[in-house]
């Protein structure tokens, strides 16, 4: 099955000087946001803000008129409750209708099954992928960072009580009428078909997709669930594929993901176009794999192949954030000197630190991060991600169009099923492009597609450079702050609230701050915060190093408070240059 999937180029799926950072306040669209320094321009933030990815979830004339179902005002103008979370932004040439960060305005060009051609409102990176701190009632930007407001799960609940609130409501249905100017009978009849059409792509994502056994809260999604579950399930029309998504991970940071040998939690990621096209297939990507054949239509879809090799681009040169030591204190640099040391002894056989251990150069000549990849048994933290998805999936009609090695095979294993799917669609769309060779490397990241095997059941341990700024931690989001990172894990919070103020002294957040909007319960399934345990006792079985004093643990917070040492600093492919002097 793995030489299979290799052959087939998805064997990398399995599995954003001393000087202070950058003050930008003039160019943010709030005066109370700080920009540091990240090395991307205002117009960089802009396109990435609101740039489309292809999905699509809601016309987008009824996403600007359609009312919330608990009142009059119109849904879009409480995107920003704690409900939802997004931020909100100012209109702008790049964003005439002042849509909020995350949300873009999407074109279907051609007719895709169950999507008419037309424009739609559809998330983007920036919904989960732009993190903002909260601090004496500022907001700190950070690119390519975690956004721990967005309650994805909300959010699509939220549209769907809107819009069959809108259908049965006759009030609501006229006065949405009246702004779409549907006056006459007809008029209303064939717009009340639309919205119905509408509504039931919302409604299965929010009654099947995205049903859990208890809230994942904001700034948490089974992304990996929710993406087979649509393909496997919804899209294949197969309801028996469909698993629950038990598994909630917090986003993950940008920064150095493309130089980066693996990506995703579970490191089963390499190629960038494959790994970002999977995203856009869990997220309301007009996806036909449906029809009976591919003359038929299977296989088409609405992917922006080239917009998500442009964020890729982008991401390339994104530099983790610097502690604004104006705004969150000064760092005690003696203390971090001596933090360094411990983090060089306990952490970086995992942690990979500045300059960074590099692969060897590829056949482009492309050099990654080599990112740590530890076994779930040995770091202990939460293994529901590994035992989220059922045992098989039907494959059913789609059996007959798959590739060779898995063609006419009634089962297989969901995510193996999910995955292939994935790889024909988006080849359908390459094909489309007709890129030259050159071109496809670049588009997939110059990856050699065919070599590399994705671990099972372990958790990547990137590098920790901009981490203060990604709070909550673990994969998972179950552990409120650096400090208690540090802590045996029967030491840690149970319960803490999601969403509040930025802790710098602890750095993460406030465990007996109450301004968050969701209380976590650690003890649920999914949520457990244990392992990466610093405690006595042999490694392994949770336990990654030994018990530290407090002077140690406070050292070594002020050294993760300290990285990058330079504001800025983007990784290079080839390493850093000290490194590429070395090897000269």
């Amino acid at each position: 099955m793995k030489e299979a999937l290799q052959k087939l180029g998805i064997g990398s799926m399995l599995a954003l000087s001393a000087a202070l950072p950058t003050r930008a306040q003039q160019n943010a669209p709030d005066k109370h946001v700080i920009v540091l320094d990240q090395a991307w321009s205002q117009e960089d933030r802009d396109w990435y803000d609101h740039f489309s990815q292809g999905s699509a979830v809601l016309a987008y004339d009824l996403f600007l008129n359609l009312e919330a179902a608990d009142s009059q005002d119109l849904f879009r103008s409480g995107l920003h409750d704690p409900r939802y979370g997004l931020i909100l932004a100012a209109a702008s040439p790049s964003n005439p209708d002042g849509l909020p960060i995350g949300i873009s305005k999407t074109t279907v060009a051609t007719p895709i099954k169950g999507w008419p051609a037309g424009d739609y409102a559809g998330p983007t990176c920036a919904a989960c992928h732009q993190g903002h701190l909260r601090y004496k009632g500022q907001l700190i930007r950070i690119e390519g960072g975690v956004s721990d407001t967005v309650d994805f799960q909300g959010l699509v609940r939220g549209v769907d009580g809107a819009l069959r609130a809108t259908l049965t409501d006759p009030a609501k249905f006229d006065r949405l009428a009246a702004r779409l100017g549907a006056a006459t009978p007809e008029a209303k009849d064939k717009l009340r078909n639309r919205v119905e059409s509408e509504a039931v792509r919302v409604h299965d994502y929010a009654d099947r997709t995205s049903v859990t056994p208890h809230s994942w809260g904001p700034g948490r999604m089974d992304a990996l669930t929710m993406i087979v579950d649509r393909t496997t399930a919804t899209l294949a029309g197969i309801p028996e594929n469909w698993s629950s998504g038990i598994a909630p991970v917090k986003p993950p940071f940008l920064w150095n993901a493309p130089q980066g040998l693996w990506t995703q939690w579970s490191a089963f990621a390499q190629d960038p176009i494959a790994r970002n096209f999977g995203e856009t297939m869990g997220v309301f990507l007009p996806v036909d794999l449906s029809s009976k054949t591919p003359a038929e239509g299977l296989f088409q879809s609405n992917a922006a192949l080239l917009e998500l090799q442009r964020v890729e681009g982008m991401l390339d040169r994104l530099a983790p954030p610097s502690w604004p030591e104006d705004v969150l204190g000064r760092i005690d640099r003696d203390k971090a000197k001596a933090g360094k040391a411990l983090f060089a002894e306990n952490c970086a056989g995992c942690h990979n630190m500045w300059p960074y251990r590099m692969t060897e150069p590829n056949k482009f000549g492309k050099q990654f991060v080599l990112v740590g990849l530890t076994p779930q048994t040995d770091v202990g933290t939460d293994k529901a991600q590994f035992e989220a998805l059922r045992p098989v999936a039907i494959t059913g009609e789609l059996s007959k169009f798959l590739p060779p090695e898995f063609r006419d095979k009634p089962l297989l294993p969901p995510f193996v099923f999910s995955t292939v799917l994935g790889v024909v669609v988006r080849e359908v769309a390459e094909r489309k492009l007709k890129l030259t060779e050159a071109a496809e490397a670049d588009l997939h990241g110059y990856r050699e597609r065919s070599t590399a095997r994705p671990p099972e059941h372990v958790y990547k341990a990137a590098p920790r450079e901009g981490v203060w700024a990604t709070a909550p931690f673990l994969h998972n989001a179950s552990v409120p702050n650096l400090y208690e990172m540090l802590l045996p894990a029967a030491e840690r919070t149970k319960k803490f609230y999601l969403g509040g103020d930025f802790d710098p002294v602890k750095v993460g957040l406030d465990t007996k701050a109450q301004s968050g909007s969701f209380l976590i319960d650690t003890t649920l399934v999914g949520n457990s915060n244990s392992g990466h345990s610093f405690q006595n006792g042999p490694r392994g079985d949770g336990v990654v190093g030994p018990l530290l004093t407090d002077e140690q643990r406070w050292a070594l917070v002020e050294y993760l408070k300290s990285i990058p040492e330079m504001p800025g600093r983007i990784t290079p492919f080839a390493g850093p240059p000290e490194r590429r002097a070395a090897q000269d």
